[in-house]
């Protein structure tokens, strides 16, 4: 018993919450929204300082002398080469949102100028979809992997987010609700991650084929994503999460490759480093919405402080996920890597496919909106472009493909936990979450049908938003805990 405590114990607690969802529902979804909101409310000019303090935080440790300290021993190599590294971070950090927003977001900024400045739309709209994208979100998963990762391959400390401070707070109760509360989190994020994306998947087969596929598909693909991650989890890091991460790069670099060699790549360009340029130079003032480059309390409201409370409580399970695939780089390595290789390349996907929509609106004459449905705005888009039958099964299988790398590295750091804080879990506990996963995930589709008029999935996203403040403070005290002990140990 003792020593699966953190599993019965995060376990029970999900099968008491999910007893409650059940049951009390509308009551459920009317305290989250309305909590989440408060959070937002309240925390949000503190997000943006923590944001902007880690982009910040990162860049000094990686460029000074401390930068060369390596994860593990000073002799020890990278496991993985940069471009499957690459390739696993990215699919547990992003996914298949870069798909569902490629087109919707950018538009969206271009329509409904979030700031009133000189430059065109055109630029302000892919400035702040970099901006939501870009250095922020891989900043709060770089500051985790690069603590945990000390903790980890340095100190030799269990695979737990508690090991950053139980040297400092050794009173078990504290340790076991910021373990629990980081599996909770986790799964709530991955349930609703899997319920939203199948949905939409769902809802894209309808768009494609002019059908009315109801539940039973969302179920079934929800059955089916579980089982390639529990395939993919059961192989372990190597042989599975990597193999399809891995694909997922591929196949996604030739879709940009494909409607950027068929747009004005010139224009493209331009846009792309215009963006940049203006996205680095009112980083600052962006970062903290002062003076005129304050959007205002409902657009914050809304997107930015969104996007932040969930990036932070993604922050846990990716940055563990990055730090367990980086033994052996040095810390330089590991920031620079985490927060500018992704976000460029997320830079550029957006910049291929909103300037493309952005030209495609201009040869229409008018815009009706055809952009701003999240489930359907790609697959509108790719209806401008040849093969686009092709085209748009190739983007549900990376819709798939990206969900699956999501629940098994999901899945693998879950394993982590509750296996004794294990680098290579027992294959027992992959089959117990995976499990798990797969059937709440079911649960959730099901629930959410036999009560439209309550949208759970959104709910269970902005339970994110609320599980995000208590890690948004542990992040603060973690982080003077690890410099503390850092500096100890270089003096």
């Amino acid at each position: 018993m003792k020593k699966n405590l953190l599993l019965y114990l995060s376990t029970g607690i999900l099968l008491i919450f999910s007893l409650a969802v059940f049951f009390f529902t509308k009551e459920f979804y009317e305290l989250i929204e309305t909590t989440s909101i408060w959070v937002r409310e309240w925390f949000g000019r503190f997000y943006l300082w923590l944001g902007l303090f880690c982009v910040l935080f990162i860049i000094v440790i990686a460029l000074s002398p401390l930068g060369k300290r390596r994860l593990g021993n000073t002799k020890d190599r990278p496991e993985h080469s940069i471009w499957a590294w690459v390739a696993m971070l990215y699919s547990a950090g992003m996914g298949a949102g870069i798909l569902l927003r490629a087109v919707q977001e950018p538009v969206y900024m271009q329509q409904n100028p979030p700031l009133q400045t000189r430059i065109s739309p055109d630029i302000m709209a892919l400035e702040y979809t970099f901006y939501q994208w870009g250095f922020t979100a891989w900043a709060f998963y770089g500051l985790f992997a690069m603590i945990i990762g000390y903790y980890l391959f340095v100190k030799q400390k269990k695979v737990l987010v508690s090991s950053a401070i139980e040297d400092t707070f050794s009173f078990k109760p504290v340790l076991w609700i910021i373990d629990i509360l980081a599996i909770l989190t986790t799964v709530f994020g991955l349930i609703g991650a899997v319920g939203l994306g199948t949905t939409q998947i769902n809802g894209g087969l309808n768009h494609l084929l002019e059908g009315d596929f109801g539940i039973n598909t969302t179920i079934f693909l929800t059955l089916l994503i579980s089982l390639m991650a529990f395939i993919s989890v059961w192989k372990g890091v190597n042989k599975g999460i990597k193999v399809i991460s891995k694909l997922n790069i591929n196949i996604t670099i030739l879709l940009l490759i494909y409607i950027f060699i068929q747009s004005d790549i010139l224009t493209i360009f331009s846009s792309f480093f215009t963006a940049l340029y203006h996205y680095i130079l009112d980083f600052i003032p962006m970062s903290l919405a002062i003076g005129n480059y304050n959007p205002g309390e409902p657009f914050l409201t809304d997107w930015t402080y969104y996007y932040w409370a969930f990036w932070l409580a993604w922050a846990p399970f990716t940055g563990i996920f990055i730090a367990r695939i980086s033994k052996g780089r040095t810390l330089r390595e590991l920031l620079l890597g985490v927060m500018i290789i992704p976000s460029l390349g997320t830079f550029f996907w957006f910049s291929v496919f909103g300037e493309s929509a952005f030209q495609l609106i201009d040869s229409w004459g008018n815009y009706n909106n055809e952009f701003g449905d999240v489930f359907s705005s790609i697959f509108i888009f790719f209806e401008n472009y040849p093969l686009q039958g092709f085209i748009n099964g190739i983007t549900i299988f990376l819709l798939i493909s990206f969900l699956v790398t999501s629940v098994d590295s999901a899945v693998f750091v879950l394993s982590m936990f509750t296996d004794n804080g294990k680098k290579i879990p027992s294959k027992k506990h992959r089959l117990i979450w995976s499990v798990f996963i797969a059937v709440f995930a079911v649960a959730i589709v099901i629930l959410g049908s036999a009560k439209p008029e309550i949208n759970v999935l959104t709910a269970l996203q902005k339970l994110l938003i609320i599980t995000s403040l208590p890690f948004s403070l542990f992040m603060v005290i973690m982080t003077g805990i690890f410099l503390k002990d850092f500096f100890k140990k270089a003096l």
